[in-house]
């Protein structure tokens, strides 16, 4: 039984390392490799095509019309995306197509601007919603209207 019993696991150990040097063996595309189980979070969209990056010996150029840089309070909500010392390139969004579950906006709420990713979005009476929240918030922000979002964080650099 115990004979088995290794043999299962040797057989399932050999599997698995097959797979996964499978999987990883194309080494022109970087894959993130993880066990979580933990809540699922939508990635952002690609909002910068390859093409307008430019990469030199000494600087990198991002072909961005109308971008500017934001910075972040610590306040941990969408740790470890962004925090303090992240430096986020954002445009403003010309219309509610443009942003998509799983990117991270910024929004007005009374004199504040909030930054969370849209969970969810949708359409009413009174125009384009999207539900955002935190990553690191139990509670979403309820309806955000496309009228009170400012920014679309297209990217970020730590």
């Amino acid at each position: 039984m115990m004979n088995r019993i290794l043999n299962l696991l040797l057989a399932f150990c050999i599997g698995f390392s097959i797979a996964t040097f499978l999987y990883y063996s194309n080494f022109s595309i970087e894959k993130p490799f993880s066990f979580s189980l933990s809540e699922n979070i939508n990635a952002p969209s690609n909002h910068i095509d390859e093409r307008q990056i430019s990469i030199y010996d000494n600087k990198i150029i991002i072909n961005v019309e109308n971008a500017s840089l934001s910075s972040y309070a610590a306040t941990g909500s969408m740790k470890p995306v962004l925090d303090e010392n992240s430096n986020g390139i954002r445009i403003v969004p010309e219309n509610p197509r443009q942003i998509n579950i799983g990117d991270i906006v910024t929004f007005k709420r009374n004199a504040d601007l909030i930054v969370h990713r849209v969970v969810e979005k949708g359409k009413d009476e009174n125009g384009d919603w999207f539900i955002t929240k935190g990553d690191n918030s139990e509670i979403n922000d309820g309806k955000i209207y496309f009228s009170d979002i400012k920014y679309l964080t297209i990217g970020v650099l730590w």
